[in-house]
Order: C-alpha cells, then structure tokens, then sequence
C-alpha cells in the first residue's frame, strides 16, 4: 500500500528542490578539499534545485537501464555529492541501497552479496582499479584484499574518473546525474518500500542485515535534526549520512569533510567553528580535544554535539564540557535497528548520581519497555525492548525467508536497563555482557561509569575470565585518564602500574562488595571492534586470560 510522500525520506528533499520554491538556491551540500597550509577550501556546492534535478535524472537514468521497484543495488562509495545524488537516486528509482563493507574477507562478502542479491553495483573507480591487476597486488601486499567488483554478474555504476578495471560498459555517476528527467515514468514516493540495507554481523552462512524503509529512515532522521534543533541557513557537518539526511530535511546545508575525523581531525575540526551541529564517536572526541588543548585547532567548537556509536563516558563529557565550553555536548542512544533511541545532555549525566549508564528520556514517538530476563533478581532491571516509526522493517534474512516476510514490530537490544522514577533510561549491561561469579549475576555496565570516574581513570572496563568449573573471573581493565596509546599501540596489561593500587583502593566504595574484581590491570588502552568501535570486550577476555608470565587470569587469587 502507498502511503503519504510526506512521510518519506526524500519527500522534503525533492520538494525544497523544486522549482520555484524559495528555498532552491539555497547550498544544499557543501564539500571541502583537504586540509593544507591554508586549511580545507570549499571544493563543491550543490543547491537544493540542483540536488533534486540530479536525483531525478540519476533515478530517471535507472529505470531506463533496467533497475525496477524493489531492486537492490550494491553501494560503495563514499559521502561526497555524487555518492549522495547516486544513493538517493537509487531510492527515487524505488531500489534499496545495500552497505556492504569492501574490506570485510572475501569469504564474508561473497556471502553478504548473495544474500543481498543486487541487480546493480554502484562502486568507487578507484575500488575497481585496486580489486585486479596491478593496483590489486600493491594492495594484497599492504594488507588489504578487495573483493574484484568487475567480475560481479549485476549492471555497474562508477563514481569518479574512469580507470583501469573499471567493467567497459559500466555508467559514471555523472552521466546519469546530467540525463534527461522525463525519460520514463518513476515509481511513486512510498514510505513502506524497502530502501536501505545495513550488514551489522553475522556468519558466512547466515549474515544479519538490518533492512529500514524510507518511511523509518525519515522517522529517525526527523528525530535527529529535533534533537539538533536544525533550522534553515544552518550547516551540519559531518561524513555520515544518516547525520546528513537530517540536515537536508531542515533545509540546512551538509558540510562534507574530505576525511572523516578519525583520519584527520584537525582538518575536520577546523571546520566545526561556524556550524550547528557535528556527529562524533568517542575516540573522534578524544582526538579532538586532544588536538584543541595541544594548540593545533584553536578553542572553537560547534553549537552542538552528538556523542555515539559507542559508551559515552561521564569523564569523555566532563573533560569536552571544560576544553569546548560554548557547545552544547549531547550523548546519543541507538543502534542500526532504531535510531536515535535516547539522548542526555552532558550536565544531566554529570549530575546523575544513581548506579549505571543514564543515556536519558526516550525520544518522542520511541516505545521503550522492559522484559524480565531470566535467571536475574526482581530488582527492576530487564532487557530493553524498543518500538516506533523509527523502527526497522525487519533482518534481511526474515524477509527474504522461505516462509512468510517477519516484519519486525519490535526490537530487543539486548541491553539490560532500568526506568528512572521520571522515565529516564539507564543501561546496567548487556544480557550477553552479563558475569556470573558463584550465585552472583554482574552487570559491567552498572560499574563502569562509576570506576571510570574515579580520579586518574580514562576507561574502565568488567570482563569475566571463564575457569575450567565455569564460574567466572571478575577482571577490572583501567587505562590513564591522560594515556594517548591507540589502536595501533600494541596492547599491554599490567597489574604493577601506579593506577591499580590507587583504583583497588577506591573500589570498595564505589563497587558493591559481591562484584569486586578478583583481578584490576592497567592497560595501554582498550581495543575496540566493529564500525561503532565499542570495547572489545573478548579481545580483553583472551588478554586478560595470558597473564601474568604466562599464567591465566583465572588462575591469579
């Protein structure tokens, strides 16, 4: 059933573009080269009028080459104009932009391509250039095997010039964005069809995709730019999309780095002096201010800052409340299958002086309940189970099943959490994170912030070790508040450091007595994994497990 083209994504969009509306001179997408001597340069600006009419030649372009209605296409390229007017243009076109990740092993993302079943691949030149030949050694030889797009069996688009290994019948994003509008009829603007596909995880026999319609893409998107308090005239600047999007349905204007932060943060924070609003993941904050208090970017931030895709400590917010006092900081809750979920500011959260992670009020519109989880205590605490428009339609493989298409109605995140008296969400662990030592269930996540407040402490992170009669280890790892190792340093634990004697002596009072650690161990910092880069919490397990000299944790009393 059709449904509303208000409620669909690219509803506003389309209609700020078209002619005669006021707004259709205004700078939709602006892009910046990178940063050099002089800093980032304006590289490209797109109007609204001029955003629209490529979405719709691109879509138009589409249809006659063959992409139908509930088609799906391949999608890697990066957030840049033509990467935004091709997967937008996929959408008008009534296809479903899949997000495949090229650096995932060949094996994984053969199996993700089958279980997508894309008719079209829309990939980056330069992607085609390094999966054959040459370039394709030169990579295998720095790490990276790229899986060889030319050979896929689907129609392909190319962004950028053309280069060798590019498929020859294969069409540039720019000829289609400069066709023609009115060479076939375009299917009409429905909130229900599918139009994004995202891998979270999985196995190579069953890969888990999240599948989101255009209509609660809009929805989470609307969320955002609420929470952003976006208004025309304003910039967003940012390289992810789904923090683009919001932009765009304010009629504001994306600013589009050349890099994202966690490859070059000063030339992306040296464009955040004039904007409304940007979108960091904590280790991005980290660089951030570390680089602002170094002199390298002057003391300047956005009016507003969303902090996510990862556990947003109160000691990350209290130190980016002191170093960038003029933005407003704003943790942000969520994942793939709904988002934004929740959001706190970072004076409510320093302020919050409960047990566990406060990540604030559910936002309007989102249905958050608890489900009692077996084997825990009666003391208020279940997994959260979150619905609303913003929710996904389903898991790839549900819809796609032999049987029956799952529509999904809800989603259990696996996140233990309790209500606050005033309504107001706070995270005490993960259902899988859960460490049961004797007849005590430990929840991390109820600790950590506490620990990680503690004087001196950056990180703090609750890991159980398994011993041989299945009980657990309670292992507490603690980097320095000031420590500037990253993923690259090679990790380190060590039980000697100055920091574990002062933090042991400090537990008792902020830990309750049956979840004390057995174990605490300093390390040079916390690995992370996935594209949120969250703890790594079993990459800690297996460490934890080595030491010391060699000996398992378990085995330390």
């Amino acid at each position: 059933m059709t449904g509303s083209t208000d409620a669909h994504l690219l509803g506003p969009v389309l209609d700020r573009g078209a002619p005669g509306h006021l707004g259709a001179d205004d700078v939709a997408l602006r892009r910046w080269t990178r940063g050099g001597r002089r800093g980032p340069r304006v590289r490209e600006e797109v109007t609204y009028g001029e955003l629209a009419q490529r979405i719709t030649a691109t879509a138009t372009a589409l249809g006659a080459d063959g992409l139908e209605a509930g088609d799906r296409a391949l999608f890697s390229v990066r957030p840049r104009p033509e990467g935004v007017v091709l997967a937008l243009g996929v959408v008008r076109a009534g296809g479903t932009v899949v997000f495949v990740d090229p650096g995932s092993t060949p094996e994984l993302f053969a199996a993700r391509v089958a279980a997508a079943r894309p008719t079209l691949a829309i990939t980056e030149s330069l992607l085609y250039a390094v999966s054959r030949g040459p370039l394709r050694r030169l990579a295998r030889a720095r790490g990276t095997l790229l899986p060889d797009y030319a050979t896929l069996p689907v129609r392909h688009v190319h962004a950028g010039l053309w280069l060798p290994g590019v498929p020859h019948r294969s069409r540039s994003a720019g000829s289609l964005a400069r066709g023609v509008q009115d060479g076939g009829a375009l299917p009409s603007l429905d909130p229900q069809r599918d139009a994004l596909v995202v891998f979270t995880s999985g196995t190579t026999a069953q890969p888990r995709a999240v599948v989101h319609s255009a209509g609660s893409l809009l929805a989470g998107c609307d969320l955002l730019r609420e929470v952003f308090d976006l208004a025309p005239g304003d910039v967003v600047h940012t390289d992810q999309m789904l923090l683009g999007m919001p932009a765009l349905l304010a009629g504001a204007t994306w600013s589009i780095p050349a890099d994202p932060p966690g490859r070059d943060v000063v030339a992306f924070g040296r464009c955040l002096a004039d904007a409304a609003g940007t979108y960091l993941v904590p280790a991005d904050v980290t660089a951030l201010l570390d680089a602002v208090e170094a002199g390298r970017l002057p003391a300047r931030g956005p009016r507003v800052a969303l902090v996510g895709g990862a556990p947003v400590t109160r000691a990350l917010l209290d130190r980016a409340a002191r170093v960038l006092p003029g933005t407003r900081w704003v943790g942000v809750y969520g994942m793939t299958e709904i988002l934004p979920v929740a959001v706190v500011e970072a004076g409510d959260k320093l302020a919050f002086e409960g047990d566990g992670d406060l990540v604030g009020r559910p936002l309007p519109r989102v249905v958050a309940r608890l489900e009692p989880v077996e084997g825990t205590q009666d003391d208020g605490v279940g997994e959260l189970v979150l619905g609303g428009p913003s929710l996904m339609a389903g898991y790839l493989h549900d819809l796609d099943g032999a049987g029956a298409a799952v529509r999904a109605t809800e989603h259990r995140t696996g996140d233990l959490a309790r209500f606050e008296p005033d309504g107001r969400v706070v995270l005490v662990g993960r259902t899988r994170d859960m460490i049961i030592r004797g007849t005590t269930n430990i929840y991390p996540g109820l600790y950590e912030p506490r620990i990680a407040a503690l004087d001196g402490v950056g990180e703090a992170v609750l890991v159980g070790v398994p011993r041989t009669d299945g009980d657990e280890v309670v292992v507490l790892v603690v980097t320095s508040a000031q420590s500037s190792a990253d993923a690259a340093t090679q990790l380190a634990l060590d039980p000697g450091h100055p920091l574990v004697a002062r933090v042991r002596a400090a537990l008792p009072g902020v830990v309750d007595h049956d979840a004390l650690p057995d174990v605490v161990l300093h390390a040079t910092h916390v690995p992370t994994a996935g594209r949120s880069r969250k703890p790594d919490r079993q990459a800690l397990v297996r460490a934890a497990a080595r030491r010391p000299a060699g000996r398992p944790a378990a085995e330390v009393p």
